[in-house]
């Protein structure tokens, strides 16, 4: 459970998830197949509006979509080598 709240941290910590992220899909490192998967997941999220809460009832869509993007991020965070985890401090 920590690292899940960890990974929340690290998800509205904008200025630390957006160069990780960067990172990930622009490294040597990372096998293709995780980059296109992890792209498929984004934007997949970003394109299909279905979501498991509607975000009209406020505080619970909200959670909904974070718990979403935390899973994502928390996948591709797996993925990322140990370099590059390192370099943005982040534990697996």
């Amino acid at each position: 459970m920590r690292k899940f709240f960890r990974r929340i941290r690290f998800l509205l910590n904008i200025r630390r998830s957006i160069p990780f992220l960067f990172g990930f899909f622009r490294s040597k490192e990372v096998p293709l197949g995780y980059k296109l998967l992890s792209g498929l997941l984004v934007l997949g999220y970003i394109l299909i509006p279905f979501d498991l809460i509607p975000d009209f009832f406020l505080i619970f869509g909200l959670i909904d979509d974070m718990a979403v993007l935390a899973w994502v991020l928390q996948t591709i965070v797996k993925w990322a080598p140990a370099s590059l985890r390192d370099k943005y401090q982040l534990k697996d």
